[in-house]
């Protein structure tokens, strides 16, 4: 919603790996990938690591479903000590910071967008009220349940996105969009080895502005999204779960990308249309849509659907930091995940307050290093069990739970 429109035209005007912007063909193709790099297999293996190594440990080997149950093959029983306390407090302080910096993000473009439509002005007082009226609309839905709270609202935000979706395709250019997608699975294909290569780069702001801000959002978020699939991943192969959870959100992100950011660029580059270009981030989609049909009614519902999306991640993400500190008990206290949910909305006001964007994103990166160090060992364990299944599995054994 936010850089879905941004990221393909910024990319595109201000082009990595050094290619000339004056070469439109080749600044479009490296700037859609640049997009997509940021938002599908980079972000979604991240993802995929942890929600693997949560369903296997509490599925396959019968323990709870919390971080340091991961270790139990690197440490042993000290697992449930003081290393197993440090490992779940990393995870926990990445989510609780993870989702600070969206919902700071999120504020920051749903006060563009009500200042857009409606002149309200976006100063802080506005931004810090929209916090609040998010967290107290998860409050709600915290004390409503996982059925029915968070489960309504993600379904209508899923109607609401794929309403939007469509129309976006349909009323902008249709046969643009759809070639902008062909064309963007191959220039992504084709220029990932070099976007992912970090050795001898010469384009250093757009690598450590861009790309080292989502590798630390996307390690930040991680276990709260990871926790969330492995609960939904029971019964799956390893092969399914890697499929579904790697190829299919990253092909999904490049129909987005096309949509959006195709429209954006076809605007720019072929009607000369700058809105997008030339605002301030947060306004990127609504100057988008102003070009479309039906403008106000479909800002409308952009800013909707911001809201409800972080609305139920601050719901959700309240449940998996509840989880985590409850030892992996998925029937804790209401009252925990009111405190966890009242806490995400605290701190993304104290950030919001003390300093923006600027430094939303530099708790992101502050946050994901440390606990990068904690994936690195948490891949170490599940390559062995792993193995160790293959192993057993081959040998004619049955794996024990617990074992």
């Amino acid at each position: 919603m936010f850089f879905g429109v941004l990221e393909p035209v910024t990319h595109t005007l201000q082009p990595p790996l050094g290619i000339d912007a004056t070469d439109t063909q080749s600044a479009r193709a490296a700037g859609m990938s640049s997009a997509i790099l940021h938002w599908g297999l980079h972000a979604w293996a991240v993802y995929a690591v942890v929600g693997l190594a949560l369903a296997f440990f509490c599925f396959n080997r019968g323990l709870p479903l919390t971080l340091r149950s991961a270790f139990h093959p690197l440490f042993g029983d000290a697992a449930w000590g003081p290393l197993g306390h440090a490992i779940d407090i990393t995870a926990v302080l990445a989510t609780l910071f993870g989702l600070a910096t969206s919902l700071g993000l999120g504020a920051e473009q749903i006060a563009g967008g009500l200042s857009y439509l409606f002149d309200v002005p976006s100063s802080n007082t506005v931004k810090v009220g929209l916090i609040a009226g998010i967290i107290a609309i998860a409050l709600l839905s915290v004390i409503a349940g996982l059925d029915k709270g968070i489960k309504r609202l993600s379904e209508i935000n899923m109607l609401l996105a794929a309403f939007l979706l469509l129309f976006v395709i349909f009323a902008g250019p249709t046969y643009v969009i759809a070639s902008t997608f062909g064309n963007a699975v191959v220039d992504y294909v084709y220029y990932l080895p070099q976007l992912s290569n970090w050795i001898g780069r010469e384009d250093l702001d757009f690598y450590h502005g861009w790309s080292t801000f989502y590798w630390a959002w996307w390690i930040a978020w991680s276990p709260f999204v990871g926790m969330f699939i492995a609960r939904v991943s029971y019964g799956r192969t390893v092969r399914e779960f890697i499929t579904w959870v790697l190829i299919i959100p990253t092909l999904l992100c490049i129909i987005w990308m096309s949509a959006f950011g195709g429209t954006a660029l076809e605007q720019l580059l072929s009607e000369g249309y700058r809105g997008v270009a030339n605002s301030v981030p947060e306004l990127a989609l609504f100057k988008m849509l102003e070009r479309l049909p039906l403008t106000g009614l479909m800002s409308l519902i952009g800013i909707v659907l911001i809201a409800i999306f972080f609305v139920t991640s601050a719901d959700s993400g309240a449940l998996v930091m509840d989880m985590i500190t409850a030892g992996g008990k998925m029937n804790a206290p209401v009252v925990q995940r009111v405190f966890w949910c009242t806490l995400v909305g605290l701190v993304a006001i104290a950030l919001m307050l003390g300093g923006g964007i600027a430094s939303l994103q530099a708790l992101a990166i502050s946050v994901a290093l440390p606990f990068c160090l904690v994936l690195i060992m948490l891949c170490v364990s599940l390559i062995r069990e792993l193995r160790k299944e293959v192993m057993q599995t081959q040998g004619g054994e049955r794996p024990v739970a617990g074992a």
